[in-house]
């Protein structure tokens, strides 16, 4: 008999159930049924070649095997990374990942959700970076309420804020952490890629690394400071116009790996040596890292193991009514892109 017109009819019958019988077992109902005809019925399904209706087993069990993942863009390297920690645990417990990539558009973050949530998901992890618009914020924030509310669980990988448990990268600290180390490597006049001015994860980098010099009195000059997008080549064009205007700086810290692997870049096509001509540091310590030359000096999350931290959190134990925070620390890792100053 071919597998997709084998009806659960039809195996009940085999086994010698009721329908109902047939059904609970099938689809994972809560109530329950004896060992011996569970088994004869998981028996006769397998002999029968029967597919389960992943509709039906998700109306019984009132959530599905699915988890969804959302992610800005999935060919940076950053949330590539912190995927493949999601995926990791997810498919240890024999679930499902489904992944919703957003384009930074927090209208398509919030329909990702909904669509999920129609589904009935068993758990969604949301990463990225919070935007400064707080209208866009408060629409999120209630899509959560909604689907936690029905029975789903969502974990973040971003700033704390929203109704959900929440891993964070501590971007401030880690950002200050370098700057110190910059500093006593003995440079004392720096540029920063900044990065877009609404996006919080760039704005705490950006805050982090300025404290760090304010507290060692050292000035940041206006025209050293250039936003632009969070992307390798928004890293090139960002540091294409730092150098037409001209900067006396002898170290560029860009706020993250993929704008400052663009910086090198643009560096290299201006005739400029990295570290001799000007220092390079970045932020994040992606995997793609291992391939530039020099090797960038950086801040180190543990991106994958961020990633499985979240999903622990959407997916084991009890769900909390509070919100919980695991803040995650980066580690400065001195590589040949900075060197002291020359000049």
């Amino acid at each position: 008999m071919e597998s997709g017109y084998v009806t659960l009819e039809q195996v009940a019958q085999h086994a010698g159930v009721s329908l109902a019988t047939a059904s609970r077992v099938i689809n994972g109902s809560t109530r329950q049924v004896s060992q011996r005809l569970r088994d004869k019925v998981t028996t006769s399904a397998q002999e029968l070649g029967y597919l389960a209706n992943a509709s039906a087993q998700t109306l019984a069990r009132n959530s599905s095997s699915l988890v969804g993942l959302i992610v800005h863009d999935i060919a940076d390297p950053y949330f590539s990374s912190i995927a493949s920690g999601v995926t990791q645990h997810t498919e240890d417990q024999g679930l499902v990942l489904v992944l919703g990539t957003t384009g930074r558009s927090p209208h398509r973050e919030n329909q990702i959700l909904a669509t999920l949530r129609a589904h009935r998901a068993r758990a969604v992890v949301l990463v990225g970076s919070r935007s400064t618009d707080e209208e866009s914020n408060r629409r999120l924030a209630e899509e959560i309420r909604v689907f936690r509310k029905q029975g789903g669980r969502v974990a973040c990988v971003s700033q704390k804020g929203l109704p959900a448990d929440t891993v964070c990268p501590d971007n401030h600290t880690g950002a200050a952490d370098l700057a110190r180390h910059l500093i006593a490597q003995g440079h004392r006049e720096f540029a920063i890629l900044a990065g877009p001015t609404d996006l919080r994860t760039a704005r705490e980098r950006l805050d982090g690394f300025h404290s760090a010099l304010s507290s060692a009195g050292l000035e940041l000059a206006h025209h050293n400071v250039v936003h632009g997008a969070f992307t390798r080549d928004g890293g090139h064009e960002s540091t294409r116009r730092l150098m037409a205007v001209g900067t006396n700086a002898t170290c560029l810290f860009a706020v993250n790996d993929v704008m400052a692997t663009g910086a090198v870049a643009a560096l290299r096509d201006l005739g400029l040596r990295v570290p001799e001509d000007l220092s390079v540091a970045g932020f994040d310590d992606i995997p793609t890292l291992r391939d530039l030359t020099p090797a960038l000096t950086t801040v180190r999350l543990p991106l994958e193991d961020i990633g499985r931290q979240a999903a622990a959190l959407a997916l084991d134990g009890e769900p909390s009514d509070e919100p919980r925070l695991v803040t995650v620390k980066g580690q400065v890792v001195e590589r040949a892109s900075t060197a002291p100053p020359t000049h």
